[in-house]
């Protein structure tokens, strides 16, 4: 009974992971070593591709933006931009997520989103956006690890207009309550499916590996940390950092810039400078070399990182790592594409090199992913690769094809003002030559395999690796420890802080009976043991409607339980019907031409908790022995003083308050997993009615974290119906994960 409202709320999670999964491509970052997958090759040939003459490559030569700097500090650059009738600006602050406590992570997010979202003190987030929507504008913010970004994009004939939106925006943000608690739902719903995607798992854990954990690069979002943060943190570092002398700004498009420089001086040349702010020293602590598995059983590939750190973007090395990326692990036509993926075979994507940042270290990362069958034996063709370069150094004709590779490709990066405008921007904020383009071009060009050598014993240290495998070790060809010792790594993503009901000083371990006798009382009241247990199975119809920021969302279920654990739970959502089925070797959900999705394990053992929390299941256990019943005190619930009965067997734990007179179950609550991710929760049960010679609650009432979740009403409940067995069986046309 109760199972089918967690099923319910699990479905409002696996529905989103199902239907999105995949169909959102990831960008690059720019300055990270690429990782390449393979692509179909062309059936043509090219026997006289040496006799094509190439001209030299023109000289490079970017429309410079017109650099402004006002009295109170605040830098502007303009780049006209006439292709267009459209103006784009952004402004650049100092201030971002690696200068916010431990405790607090997840402030900027947060404050990136409501900044946007809580409008300012004049017009509220959701009148800004109809306002901007019939001039088709935007006006957006956003976090970032050492800044935040204001930014608005128009017509040219709505500037005026969207400018006063944007600078309203930038110096009077309202931050509005009801916003921030949204955004923080938005992203405990983030932190609740981190481990479903196993790139993600790959990328946070290695950036652990590399940087050590707790440093600010390599920080995440956690329950606790999230709901620690208030309303007063984001005013405050919003006071703290929005200052003219923090801000570069940058405008581009169909603009005259003098024009242009009149507007923006009469908008900010008044704004009093601010206090400076110092950037926080990080230092640097990576773990210890050697490999980390995380153990993921629901996937039949391995994805692999070696780590370490990398350097910085104004290093003098700087272009010799950039032609020894390309040239080892950066192209179709990279040694470890051509070795390992295609003349072994052994990879699906393979690739990396020595990462560079601006004002920090990147991280040098050797990344593949091959089959479980071929995990170890790819790791060792991965080590082949790297003592090779000292046999079989990078050559000229390597070096020539990277350095090509690098400046053919260069001007794609820079063939656009705003691309351009941006890139001047980075220069600005990081302290760099605002000729760095014109310098990398030209640094590129006078690499030569010796600067290569040079770098290689430098940077790239085999015996200082981290090697992180995420897979399932049951199905590696050999055990991961026959390489060194293996340090497991807990993905466990810890649960939030929930609201706790009283509770006595120390629970019982056993039953008592005080407890036995509450518990037999309760069964009496629902009809008798002998019937409880004359239940194998039952069929459900009920309106789930689950309450939502933007308004209650009402699901329409249709379930079916054989106990004590099979489940099969029919759902009409927006999206259309899905099917979610849960029996001891099996989890899975379905949709009509979307094929079929294994749930996380632990959704599915959430949800076969679930039915063993159900009342006529636990009723039935009344006399076994492996179920305890004990009598915890008394204490008010819903306005009465009611006995509290704490029940612990078949895996799970949970606490029902009694009417002590009746026998009525008032209510209960239990640690389980909401559509957020881990969760306190408290069902209140209500509107009793007898079928079949049962007496159940029709309506529920949950509650999760403390806050109001979803009700739940039942119209039609079957005892022991027929059963069809073809319900709990996967469908033939199962779509693999991965492929």
């Amino acid at each position: 009974m109760n199972a089918r409202y967690s099923l319910a709320g699990s479905l409002l999670i696996l529905t989103g992971c199902f239907l999105f999964s995949g169909c959102a491509a990831k960008r690059p970052v720019i300055g990270n070593p690429p990782v390449i997958s393979a692509a179909p090759r062309s059936t043509g040939t090219a026997t006289d591709w040496q006799k094509i003459k190439i001209a030299p490559l023109p000289d490079f030569k970017p429309a410079a933006p017109k650099r402004i700097e006002l009295s109170n500090g605040m830098v502007i650059f303009l780049q006209e931009d006439h292709e267009l009738p459209l103006v784009d600006g952004v402004a650049r602050i100092r201030g971002g997520s690696r200068s916010v406590p431990a405790d607090k992570t997840g402030l900027m997010e947060i404050y990136g989103e409501t900044w946007r979202t809580g409008g300012t003190k004049t017009q509220t987030g959701d009148q800004m956006d109809d306002f901007l929507e019939i001039r088709a504008a935007k006006v957006e913010t956003g976090p970032g690890i050492d800044s935040s970004t204001i930014s608005f994009s128009c017509l040219k004939e709505d500037l005026g207009d969207v400018f006063k939106a944007f600078n309203d925006l930038l110096r009077q943000p309202a931050f509005r309550q009801e916003k921030i608690d949204l955004a923080k739902g938005e992203l405990f719903d983030a932190i609740s499916r981190r481990n479903d995607d196993v790139s993600d798992i790959v990328s946070r854990e290695s950036s652990k590996l590399a940087y050590g954990k707790g440093n600010p690069y390599a920080r995440d979002p956690e329950y606790a940390t999230v709901a620690a943060v208030t309303r007063e943190d984001l005013v405050g570092w919003y006071g703290q950092y929005v200052q003219p002398n923090n801000i570069i700004l940058g405008v581009v498009g169909d603009f005259d810039s003098s024009a242009m420089e009149a507007t923006l001086r009469e908008a900010f040349e008044s704004w009093p400078k601010g206090p400076g702010i110092t950037e926080p020293k990080i230092e640097f602590h990576p773990e210890k070399p050697g490999y980390y598995l995380v153990s993921k059983e629901d996937v039949n590939q391995s994805s692999i990182d070696m780590v370490d750190l990398g350097t910085t973007r104004d290093n003098p090395d700087y272009y010799a790592i950039n032609v020894f990326n390309e040239a080892f692990g950066g192209g179709f036509s990279s040694r470890l594409f051509r070795n390992i993926r295609t003349a072994l075979g052994l990879a699906y994507s393979v690739g990396g090199g020595i990462g560079a940042r601006y004002d920090h270290q990147g991280i040098l990362r050797l990344a593949m992913a091959t089959k479980s069958a071929t995990t170890i034996e790819s790791i060792q063709a991965l080590y082949q690769q790297i003592d090779d370069l000292n046999k079989n150094p990078i050559s000229q004709e390597e070096v020539q094809r990277a350095k090509d590779s690098i400046l053919n490709s260069f001007v794609f990066n820079l063939d656009t003002p705003d691309k351009i405008l941006r890139e001047r921007m980075a220069y600005e904020f990081y302290g760099y030559p605002q000729d760095f383009l014109e310098q990398f071009r030209a640094g590129i060009e006078k690499v030569q395999p010796a600067d290569v050598a040079r770098i290689i014993p430098k940077y790239l240290h085999k015996d200082q690796l981290k090697i992180l495998v995420v897979g399932n070790a049951a199905e590696f060809d050999k055990p991961l420890s026959s390489l060194g010792p293996v340090t497991n790594v807990d993905i466990t993503i810890p649960p939030p802080p929930g609201a706790k009901m009283e509770e006595p000083a120390a629970k019982p371990v056993g039953s008592n009976s005080e407890g036995k006798a509450l518990a037999a009382k309760v069964v009496d009241a629902m009809g008798g043991l002998a019937k409880l247990q004359s239940v194998k199975s039952l069929r459900s119809d009920f309106t789930l409607t689950r309450k939502t920021p933007q308004g209650d969302l009402p699901l329409t279920i249709k379930t079916t339980i054989v106990f004590p654990d099979r489940m099969h739970a029919e759902i009409q959502a927006p999206q259309g019907t899905m099917t979610i089925v849960v029996t001891p070797t099996a989890g899975f959900m379905s949709a009509a031409g979307m094929g079929v999705r294994d749930m996380p394990p632990s959704q599915k053992a959430d949800s076969m908790q679930q039915i063993h929390r159900d009342l006529i299941f636990i009723g039935q256990h009344l006399s076994d022995p492996a179920f305890t019943f004990s009598s915890g005190g008394t204490y008010m619930f819903g306005g009465a003083q009611v006995s509290v009965l704490d029940i612990s067997g078949a895996g799970v734990s949970i606490r029902w308050s009694v009417d002590a007179q009746s026998g009525r179950i008032l209510g209960e609550t239990y640690e389980g997993m909401g559509p957020s991710g881990p969760s306190h929760n408290e069902t209140s049960f209500e509107d009793w009615k007898t079928v079949d010679g049962l007496t159940l609650p029709y309506v529920r009432k949950n509650k999760e974290n403390g806050q109001d979740s979803s009700t739940v009403q039942f119209s039609k409940i079957e005892i022991n119906p027929k059963i069809d067995s073809q319900l709990f069986e996967k469908p033939a046309t199962e779509a693999k994960a991965t492929q």
